[in-house]
C-alpha cells in the first residue's frame, strides 16, 4: 500500500452505540438473539461501519472507548458527567458483543485509564497526520470538531448512525463561526449541559461564538475584559472567570495521551470470514450472512467443515447394503419450495457408515426404498414433511420415520427456528457442518459445488448431526415434560400435514378467470370515477400525487405527515372517508386492487397444471405459539371481512363433479381455553350453558339482568373485549378499536375484571410463573422462553408480560387443532373413507367429500373435533358444506 492511501479511520465506540441503540430503539424486541440478547445496538453499528468503510477505504482503523467513568475530568471536577443518565442495560449488554464482532472483523480496539475515548482518538488523530495519514474520524459527539484539520475530517453522526455531517475547519467555521480550536474557548464560557460542567452566566452559543469571533481564546478574553462597558454581560465574565478556564480544561481534548498504540497496530488487515460468520449467526444476523454470501466473501470458502469419512454409492453397491433396524437419511433438494425444487442428492447412515450420491434414482432400487418403506425400520431425518414429500415426488412412499431433528430443536427452542440445519447444529456449539448459506451461496448465484469432496462431506456431516444430536435433543424434550408433545403431536401432526400438502385442493380457473375480469371492470369504473371527483387524472398508486389531490386541491384536513408528505395510509383515509366521497372510492379501489393482484391473479399462478389442484406448503416451526403457517401460496390468509374477499372461495371446489367441500372450525376456541386455565366460574358457566359468550359477556359488563337485553352494539364492544383482553389490550388500544375514549375503555376493561375476576387471577399468575420459570407453558407443555421478563426497560418488561400471557392460551388452541388434524386422519383411515383433510386455516379444517360420504362426514368430523382434549368447558365445532368452499361457509 503507497503512503498516497494511507487513511486513519478512528471511531468514537460509547458515542456510537450510544447513537446506533437509540436509532433503532423503536425495534428493540425485534432485535434478539436465540438467548435474548438485544442487539439492535450491535445491528445499527456494523450498518454504520459498513457506510464508512465504503466510503472512506481506511488502511488503518481504531475503534476507542472508555475504560470507565472516572478519568482526570472527575478528578478535576467531581460533577463532570455527572447529571447522565444510567446506560440502558440493554445497551450495556450489547457493548461487549460490539467490541467481539470488531475483533472479527480485523479492527483494533483500545481503552486507556483515567482517559477518555476523545483523547485516545486526540492522540492517535495528531499521530496519524504528523505521519502522513488522511484522518477521518466518526462520533456523535460534536466536542470532536475541534480537531478538524487539514489532514482531519470529523463525521457526526445524525439521524441514526448511516448519515455523516463532515466537520472541517471551513465547516466549523460555517456552523460556529469559529475554528475547530477555537471550538474549545467557545465552549468553555458556555459550558456543557451533557458534560456537565457549567460556563459563564448566561452566555449560550451566540454570544460565545461572538466573543471568541473578537478575542480567539478564553485567556485573551479575560486579559481585555476590562476594557468591555459595564454590562450584565461583563459581570458574569467576571464572577465566572474560574468557571471559564475550568470549561477549556475540561473540554480540551488530550492528544498527547499515553496511548501505547502503534500505527502498525491499528492496520486494518480485513474479516477473519469464519469467525465473522459464526458472530453473525450467534446473533441471529441473516441479512448480513446474505450480504456475505452475495458478496462471494465465504460462499463455499471453508465449506469442507470437518473432514468425515464416507462412501460414494455406487449402483452395484447398493444391493449389499448391511441390515439396519434403525438408519440416518437426508435428502437434499435445492430451493426452499420441496414441492417444486431440484433434488441433489442424499446421504445414508447405517451404524458408523455413511454412504452419500448424488444420484436420487438410487433410491428407487429394492434395497433402499426397502428400506424407506418399511415401517419397522426407523428412519432419523431432519425435516420429516419435506423428506416424505421429496421421496413421494420419487415414487417412494416413507414409512416408519419416527425422529425429526428439525422438530426437536423447534420445541428446545422455538424462538430459533432455522430451516437450515448447519444453522440447527450451531446453536449447540457445533460448527463442523456449514450451513447452506456457507455451501450454496443465495440467489441467483447459489450453486451446488462441482467438488464432490465439498459436496458430499457436506452431506455426510448432515447425516452425521442428525444422529450425533439426537439423544441430547430428546433428553432435554424429556427433562421439560416435552416428549409426549414431540411423539404425539408434532411427529403425527407432520405425517398428516404431509399428506395435506399431497392431497392439494382443486381451484377451478375459469372461477378466477370470471373474477379477474369483473374486478378488473369494476377497476376501471373507480378509476374513471376518482378522476372525476378529483377534476384531473394522476397516478392513484403514488401517495405523493394522491397526498397532493386530497390535501392541496381538494383541501380534506392533514391528519398525519411523513417525511416525503401526507400520509395517505388507510386508517387516514378511514378518518377522512366521511368528508368526500372520492375518499370512499380510493379505499374501494385499493380493496379490490389488493384483492385481483394477491389472491385472483396470484391463486391462477399457481394452480398445478396436472391436476388441476393448489398445493400450499404448511410451516410447522415458524411461529413461537405453535399455530401452522401456509406459504406458496397462503391459503390461511384469503380476505373473508368484505364479499369481493370470499368470492375467491368459490373457486375451491371438490375433485369430484358430485362432491362437497365440508368446513368444520372451532367457535370460540381460544376463550374456552381462557374459561379452562383461568378457572373463572362465571366464564365457564356461559360456555357449559351454552350462551353466547360476547352477549353473556356484554350482559355482565353493562350490568344486564337478562341475555336478550343485550343489543348488538353492546355485543360487538363485549367481543372486542373478550379477544381484546386475550392479547393484553390497553384501555387506549380498545378504545381505538371502539371508537370511545380512553375512560370509557378503562371502563369496560375494569367491569370485565370485576365479572370475571378469575381472568384477572390467571393473568397474574401467569406473569409471576413466567417470571420465577423464564417461560410460559401451554396445557401440552409447549414452552415460549421470554428473557425480558425481568428487563428494566418498562415497554420491553410490559410486552413479555402480555406474552406470558396470552402464549398459553394461542399455543393452547393451537395444540387443540394439532390433536384434532391427527384423531381425524386417523379416523377417515380407519373407516377407509375417500374423503381428504385439505386445507386448514387456524381454527378450521377443510375437506374434499364425495357425495356418497357427505352424510358420514357430517357426523364424524364435529365429533373428532370436539372430542380432541377434555377441558373443563366443552369444545364446540361448527360445520357447513357446499360444492365449493362460499357455499360450505
Amino acid at each position: 500500500m503507497t503512503d498516497k492511501k494511507k487513511k486513519l479511520l478512528l471511531i468514537d465506540g460509547n458515542s456510537v452505540a450510544f447513537r446506533a441503540f437509540f436509532a433503532m430503539y423503536q425495534q428493540l424486541d425485534k432485535f434478539k438473539n436465540p438467548e435474548g440478547l438485544h442487539t439492535n445496538a450491535i445491528f445499527a453499528f456494523k450498518n454504520m461501519l459498513d457506510v464508512v468503510l465504503k466510503q472512506e477505504e481506511p488502511s488503518h482503523i481504531l475503534v476507542a472507548f472508555d475504560a470507565g467513568k472516572v478519568t482526570f475530568r472527575t478528578k478535576m471536577y467531581g460533577e463532570y458527567k455527572g447529571g447522565r443518565d444510567k446506560t440502558p442495560a440493554e445497551l450495556s449488554e450489547q457493548l461487549p458483543y460490539i467490541k467481539e464482532m470488531l475483533q472479527d472483523m480485523g479492527i483494533a480496539t483500545y481503552e486507556l485509564p483515567d482517559y477518555e475515548a476523545d483523547d485516545i482518538i486526540g492522540t492517535m488523530a495528531k499521530r496519524g497526520a504528523d505521519d502522513g495519514f488522511d484522518v477521518a474520524v466518526v462520533t456523535g459527539d460534536r466536542d470532536l470538531t475541534q480537531l478538524a484539520s487539514e489532514h482531519v475530517t470529523v463525521y457526526v453522526t445524525k439521524s441514526g448512525v448511516t448519515k455523516l455531517e463532515a466537520y472541517t475547519p471551513e465547516h466549523m467555521q460555517e456552523v460556529n463561526g469559529v475554528t475547530p480550536t477555537e471550538f474549545i474557548d467557545m465552549k468553555a464560557l458556555m459550558g456543557d449541559a451533557s458534560d456537565n460542567y457549567p460556563g459563564v452566566t448566561k452566555v449560550g452559543p451566540k454570544t460565545a461564538s461572538r466573543l471568541i469571533q473578537k478575542y480567539h481564546t478564553v485567556e485573551n478574553l479575560y486579559e481585555h475584559v476590562d476594557e468591555m462597558k459595564k454590562s450584565k454581560l461583563k459581570e458574569n465574565l467576571l464572577n465566572d472567570k474560574d468557571k471559564a478556564l475550568l470549561g477549556k480544561k475540561l473540554a480540551a481534548i488530550k492528544c498527547d495521551s499515553p496511548v501505547s498504540l502503534t500505527m502498525e497496530q491499528v492496520a486494518y488487515q480485513g474479516a477473519s470470514v469464519a469467525d465473522l460468520r459464526r458472530f453473525y449467526e450467534k446473533m441471529n444476523f441473516r441479512r448480513f450472512l446474505s450480504d456475505m454470501a452475495e458478496n462471494g466473501d465465504f460462499a463455499g470458502k471453508e465449506a469442507e467443515g470437518k473432514q468425515l469419512d464416507f462412501v460414494k454409492l455406487e449402483k452395484a453397491a447398493v444391493a449389499s447394503l448391511p441390515e439396519a433396524k434403525e438408519i440416518g437419511f437426508y435428502l437434499e433438494i435445492f430451493g426452499e419450495n420441496y414441492h417444486l425444487a431440484p433434488f441433489a442428492g442424499f446421504a445414508l447412515k447405517i451404524g458408523q457408515q455413511i454412504w452419500v450420491s448424488r444420484d436420487v434414482d438410487l433410491l428407487k432400487e429394492k434395497r433402499l426404498r426397502g428400506f424407506l418403506e418399511n415401517k419397522t425400520i426407523v428412519k432419523n431425518v431432519f425435516d420429516l414433511k419435506r423428506t416424505t414429500y421429496g421421496l413421494h415426488r420419487l415414487g417412494i412412499e416413507a414409512q416408519g420415520i419416527g425422529y425429526d431433528m428439525l422438530l426437536a430443536s423447534y420445541l428446545v427452542d422455538n424462538e430459533n427456528n432455522s430451516n437450515d440445519l448447519g444453522e440447527v447444529v450451531h446453536q449447540y456449539g457445533d460448527y463442523d457442518v456449514k450451513s447452506d448459506l456457507d455451501v450454496y451461496g443465495k440467489g441467483k448465484a447459489a450453486a451446488i459445488p462441482d467438488d464432490d469432496a465439498v459436496f458430499f462431506n457436506h452431506l455426510a456431516g448432515k447425516v452425521a448431526a442428525i444422529d450425533q444430536l439426537k439423544a441430547s435433543l430428546l433428553k432435554q424434550l424429556k427433562d421439560h415434560e416435552q416428549d409426549d408433545l414431540f411423539d404425539a403431536i408434532e411427529i403425527p401432526t407432520a405425517r398428516v400435514l404431509a399428506k395435506m400438502e399431497l392431497n392439494g385442493i382443486k381451484v377451478e380457473a375459469k372461477t378466477l378467470q370470471a373474477l379477474q375480469k369483473e374486478y378488473g371492470d369494476r377497476l376501471k369504473e373507480l378509476e374513471s370515477k376518482i378522476y372525476q371527483e378529483a377534476g384531473e387524472e394522476f397516478n392513484l398508486n403514488s401517495p405523493k400525487q394522491l397526498g397532493v389531490i386530497l390535501f392541496e386541491k381538494l383541501g380534506l384536513p392533514v391528519i398525519k405527515k411523513t417525511k416525503t408528505g401526507y400520509s395517505t395510509s388507510v386508517e387516514v383515509l378511514n378518518q377522512l372517508k366521511d368528508k368526500s366521497p372520492v375518499v370512499s372510492d380510493i379505499l374501494a379501489y385499493r380493496q379490490i386492487a389488493k384483492i385481483q393482484s394477491t389472491y385472483v391473479n396470484g391463486l391462477l399462478d399457481v394452480i398445478d397444471p396436472a391436476d388441476g389442484k393448489i398445493h400450499t406448503r404448511y410451516l410447522q416451526t415458524l411461529t413461537a405459539t405453535g399455530r401452522l403457517s401456509s406459504v406458496d401460496p397462503n391459503l390461511q390468509n384469503i380476505p373473508t371481512r368484505t364479499e369481493e374477499g370470499k368470492q375467491i372461495r368459490k373457486a375451491f371446489v371438490p375433485s369430484t363433479p358430485d362432491g362437497y367441500i365440508f368446513s368444520c372450525d372451532y367457535s370460540q376456541v381460544e376463550l374456552r381455553v381462557l374459561a379452562h386455565v383461568s378457572g373463572d366460574a362465571n366464564m365457564q358457566e356461559a360456555f357449559k350453558t351454552g350462551y353466547d359468550i360476547h352477549a353473556h359477556t356484554a350482559m355482565k359488563i353493562f350490568h344486564l339482568s337478562k341475555i336478550d337485553e343485550v343489543t348488538p352494539l353492546e355485543r360487538r364492544r363485549a367481543k372486542a373485549v373478550n379477544f381484546g383482553i386475550v392479547y393484553g389490550i390497553s384501555d387506549y388500544g380498545l378504545s381505538k378499536n371502539l371508537g370511545i375514549s380512553r375512560k370509557q375503555a378503562k371502563s369496560f376493561i375494569e367491569s370485565y375484571f370485576d365479572q370475571y375476576p378469575g381472568i384477572q387471577a390467571y393473568m397474574d399468575q401467569a406473569v409471576k410463573e413466567a417470571r420465577e420459570k423464564g417461560y410460559a407453558e401451554t396445557i401440552m407443555h409447549r414452552r415460549r422462553y421470554l428473557p425480558d421478563i425481568h428487563a428494566k426497560n418498562f415497554n420491553v418488561r410490559s410486552f413479555a408480560e402480555r406474552t406470558a400471557i396470552n402464549s398459553p392460551i394461542q399455543g393452547s388452541a393451537a395444540d387443540i387443532m394439532k390433536i384434532a388434524m391427527i384423531n381425524m386422519q386417523k379416523k377417515l383411515d380407519e373407516l377407509g373413507l375417500k374423503t381428504k383433510m385439505v386445507v386448514q386455516v387456524h381454527d378450521e379444517l377443510i375437506f374434499d367429500v364425495p357425495k356418497e360420504e357427505l352424510e358420514t362426514i357430517k357426523q364424524i368430523v364435529p365429533e373428532v373435533m370436539q372430542k380432541a382434549v377434555s377441558l373443563d368447558v366443552p369444545l364446540l365445532a361448527d360445520s357447513g358444506w357446499g360444492h365449493n368452499w362460499y357455499d360450505a361457509k
